[in-house]
């Protein structure tokens, strides 16, 4: 074993070996292997043990571990992309296979953009004929799991269901100090769940594998449907908004779309429609799985968060913090990202110049040199960026706005957009307001939505 190497084009097979939860310690091990190499082993932490579990809800529990070893993979999985998939233990039924193959091609969808690969046809899941029984109730008690990242949209569900009297834990996974100042700023309880992905993983990216993006939010949300069985709580609640679904056109040379690259996929509806049926179906029915801000487009999240300044100086949606280790950095936003960007604009036409500008430290619409990025969120001459942002027309909508207010339209960026780009764009499709209606599906259930409707249309 010791003599194996990782050689990404010579392997043959990726292995699901097994999983086991230790009630005692909270620990879940997922274990993972390329053909005959070393166990890649997986540690999920969950505070609180030790659990008891008995009859109907540790075999729930044992699907959930199941569902989570499964999605969990794909973190392995594309370190070499191999044409067999192995999978260890109980075979899995048609729809699981199913399921996990569309999770995984629409999820890698950027990371095989990117690295040139194609993946239609390569990922087959081994399954056996047959349907599963339906999952039981399981009587679970009426509280959610509120996933938190430290943005503003997770914020903006904390507070509706606040309001709701929906009683919540805000969770999240990792050891972000910057999501746990954010996450105690609500006041609420709190629950930090530990992930250690296996650290041959590591080695193996020095070595020349596959990398990129994957579809952490439906991982982190099969991590939060089992720590929901195991702690016997009915909800787990997401902050995806309707804009999620759409992805990034890729253009021609001339100009011409050539396909669509979805960065957020796993936070789209097709994704949150099939996971929560899924996790019903197969996990436990009265598990609920929704996003309360589905039917909100990003602009509307915006101005949900603007009528309260609680969060100004704990919140942060940029990326780049998150890629540091240690504590918190001192600048909560780096001021050139495409979310900075982003958020920044989705926030302008909301909130006073002064605020905003405080919670940026600069004006980021000020700044000449940031032209092309802003650029990209109008997907003018350029695509949409692959990082969780609006759609292009709400971009174009919140500029068109700012274009007409005597604070903003002097700025180096927004006097650019009305002199050049405006006069190209049909002045029907700038109008703000219909950006910020409520409108199309959602999972929410009827009870929680009829506390929230109103609060999040006005």
């Amino acid at each position: 074993m010791s003599e194996w190497m990782f050689q990404r084009d010579a392997i043959q097979a990726f292995r699901f070996v097994r999983c086991g939860f230790d009630a005692a310690s909270g620990v879940a091990r997922l274990v993972y292997a390329f053909d005959d190499g070393p166990e890649l082993v997986e540690t999920i932490t969950i505070p609180g043990a030790p659990f008891r579990l008995e009859g109907e809800r540790a075999a729930a529990a044992d699907r959930a571990l199941r569902l989570l070893h499964l999605i969990a993979g794909v973190s392995y999985y594309k370190a070499a992309v191999p044409p067999e998939i192995r999978v260890g233990g109980q075979a899995i039924d048609a729809d699981t296979a199913g399921s996990l193959e569309t999770i995984y091609l629409n999820g890698l969808g950027e990371f095989a953009y990117r690295n040139g690969l194609d993946l239609h046809g390569r990922i087959r899941f081994p399954h056996e004929a047959g349907v599963q029984p339906a999952a039981p109730a399981l009587g679970l008690r009426r509280h959610a799991l509120v996933a938190i990242g430290g943005g503003k949209d997770s914020l903006v569900t904390i507070e509706a269901l606040r309001a709701a009297d929906v009683e919540q834990t805000v969770s999240w996974i990792g050891g972000s100090q910057l999501i746990r100042a954010c996450a105690e700023r609500t006041g609420l309880p709190t629950l930090n769940i530990g992930r250690a992905l296996a650290p041959e993983l590591f080695e193996y990216n020095r070595q020349g594998a596959w990398n990129g993006h994957i579809p952490v939010t439906v991982l982190n949300s099969a991590i939060l449907v089992f720590a929901a069985v195991v702690l016997g709580v009915d909800q787990v609640v997401f902050s995806n908004e309707r804009s999620a679904s759409y992805g990034s056109l890729i253009l021609a040379p001339d100009g011409s779309v050539t396909g669509e690259v979805n960065h957020q996929w796993s936070k789209g509806w097709a994704c949150e429609r099939a996971f929560g049926a899924y996790v019903q179906r197969n996990i436990a029915a009265d598990l609920e799985y929704y996003s309360l801000l589905r039917p909100l487009s990003e602009l509307a999240v915006a101005r949900q968060f603007a009528r309260t300044d609680h969060y100004d100086a704990w919140f942060s949606s940029c990326n780049r913090n998150f890629h540091i280790l240690g504590e918190r950095p001192v600048n909560r936003w780096c001021g050139v990202c495409p979310k900075c960007h982003f958020v920044f604009l989705a926030l302008a036409p909301f909130m006073p110049k002064p605020r905003l500008t405080a919670i940026f430290g600069r004006n980021l619409l000020d700044d000449a040199s940031q032209v092309g990025g802003f650029d990209a969120l109008l997907e003018y001459q350029d695509h949409k960026p692959f990082e969780c942002v609006g759609e292009g027309r709400e971009s174009r909508a919140a500029m068109a706005t700012l274009a007409t207010r005597p604070e903003w339209r002097e700025d180096a960026i927004v006097e650019r957009f009305a002199r050049e780009i405006r006069p190209q764009l049909d002045e029907g499709e700038l109008d703000l307001a219909p950006l910020l209606a409520i409108e199309g599906e959602h999972r929410v259930p009827a009870a929680v939505w009829e506390k929230v409707r109103a609060r999040l249309a006005f």
